[in-house]
């Protein structure tokens, strides 16, 4: 990262840290406060949003160590996130496993299935590997949809809410603590794992392999273990969504989805920490403003043939980000690296 003239890091751990000077700890510890206080001036119906976006949040942060840093094209992310979610319905289900012990099984079982579509990248590269994780969409939702003696097919499964010891965070307001929890660990564990080895390893598989095997990187096993980080973090989000809804079902994580996950982190900025949760909040947010403006947008157009009204919601939806892509292609991170260094948020160290 450059920085502005007369402002230099010392030290090795100084340039690799994520939070370097003194007015980044202050704006740190404020956007602390201020999201820890969130659930005393939010309606419900705005905790339930942030709740969506803490999850959406854990899934982006996988999704971008697999494509952002590793350049792996999937396209089934919510597959991924299906295996951790009927994982955490089936452990608590049937074994009656405390929902922090399934939490971490969902992620490892996620991740395993990771690693078995994750073997083609081997061979393929490019589009021919996306289309593998087509495959592997299709194929996860296919086993849940026929496989009704233990997932119960397309009736889903109830999951119970989840319990740490005593507690039992049945409300939006004790959700909103555990999901916004796990989702600053997440991010916090991704930038950790960016910035050092296995991060760097990660950008020169993706920047060139075959330049990345001539010095020495296993190409296969960095690839390999990109898969199984994503998948990992994708069932986490899976397993958070389960026990947060209550009952799930295969249309919960369709094809679509893995297509708006992929569309959330090009907005939000590939590779970047922060592109993940800038792209879920735009996103989630331009959702609730479309169906906020839903009703009126009928009203309006309610002369044209039946069920065109209807259509446009999520054409204005697909119109704007067109008109974002194009206007901004390198995503909200990288105008966020623009107005830090517009008004010097970054150099200061009194």
């Amino acid at each position: 990262m450059s920085l502005p003239c007369g402002i230099r890091n010392y030290s090795y751990d100084t340039d690799t840290a994520i939070i370097r000077t003194r007015t980044q700890w202050v704006l740190f510890i404020l956007f602390l406060v201020l999201l820890s206080t969130l659930p005393l001036y939010l309606p419900r119906s705005g905790l339930e949003v942030m709740n969506l976006m803490g999850i959406t949040v854990v899934s982006i942060v996988g999704l971008n160590i697999l494509m952002g840093y590793c350049g792996q094209l999937s396209i089934g992310h919510a597959g991924f996130m299906a295996v951790g979610a009927y994982t955490t319905a089936i452990l608590s289900n049937s074994l009656g496993l405390p929902f922090l012990a399934s939490l971490i099984l969902s992620g490892l079982s996620a991740g395993l299935v990771g690693l078995l579509f994750g073997m083609p990248s081997l061979r393929v590269k490019g589009f021919y590997l996306a289309i593998t994780t087509i495959a592997a969409q299709f194929i996860i939702i296919w086993i849940l949809n026929h496989w009704t003696d233990v997932t119960r097919g397309a009736m889903g499964m109830s999951v119970p809410i989840a319990e740490i010891g005593p507690l039992k965070l049945d409300s939006e307001i004790d959700q909103f603590y555990l999901i916004m929890s796990i989702a600053a660990l997440s991010v916090f564990f991704a930038t950790n794992l960016a910035r050092g080895r296995i991060g760097r390893a990660f950008i020169a598989v993706r920047d060139n392999d075959l330049a990345a095997e001539v010095m020495g990187i296993n190409v296969f096993a960095y690839k390999l273990l990109a898969f199984f980080l994503g998948c990992f973090f994708a069932g986490i989000a899976g397993s958070l969504y389960a026990q947060y809804r209550g009952n799930i079902t295969p249309e919960d994580f369709t094809f679509v989805q893995s297509i708006l996950y992929i569309g959330i982190l090009i907005i939000g900025g590939l590779g970047t920490a922060i592109g993940p949760i800038l792209g879920v909040i735009f996103i989630r947010l331009l959702e609730q403003l479309v169906l906020f403006l839903s009703p009126m947008i009928e009203q309006t157009f309610s002369g044209l043939p039946t069920g065109f009204a209807t259509g446009l919601s999520p054409m204005i939806f697909g119109l704007v980000m067109i008109i974002f892509l194009i206007f901004e292609p390198h995503g909200l991170a990288h105008r966020w690296q623009l107005f830090k260094a517009s008004y010097r948020l970054w150099p200061f160290s009194y």
